[in-house]
């Protein structure tokens, strides 16, 4: 069967890969998926594996802060900033981990793998 435009742009646009950064504009940044293993892309994989470290350390330290019931207002207000910032950034390297996700097929059996469904 001859791929149709909808599925040639539909492929191309899985083709890419969404960037832990955004450009200079503020606008998502994408990578072709066909540089996967270059430059660009081993850099990107080095810099989501940061943003969750870095999200995870400042998890624990967040932690700290909010059990204290003496913790001053800024420190808590700080807290809260970084970890929305941690936050987003999470968000973003699992939309793009999620978007790479190879399609399932629509005809696959349930979990029960007996070939019924729930309908």
């Amino acid at each position: 069967m001859e791929p149709t435009e909808s599925t040639k742009s539909m492929e191309q646009a899985t083709a890419l890969r969404l960037l832990p950064w955004l450009s200079p504009e503020g606008r998502p940044c994408y990578l072709s998926s066909g540089s996967e293993g270059g430059h660009l892309s081993r850099l990107a994989d080095v810099t989501e594996a940061r943003l969750l470290a870095t999200g995870a350390e400042v998890l624990g330290l967040a932690r700290k802060v909010l059990g204290d019931p003496m913790s001053p207002y800024t420190e808590v207000r700080y807290s809260g900033i970084r970890l929305a910032e941690c936050l987003g950034d999470a968000l973003r390297v699992a939309e793009s981990r999620g978007l790479r996700l190879p399609v399932p097929d629509t005809d696959v059996e349930d979990a029960r793998g007996d070939g019924t469904r729930d309908e």
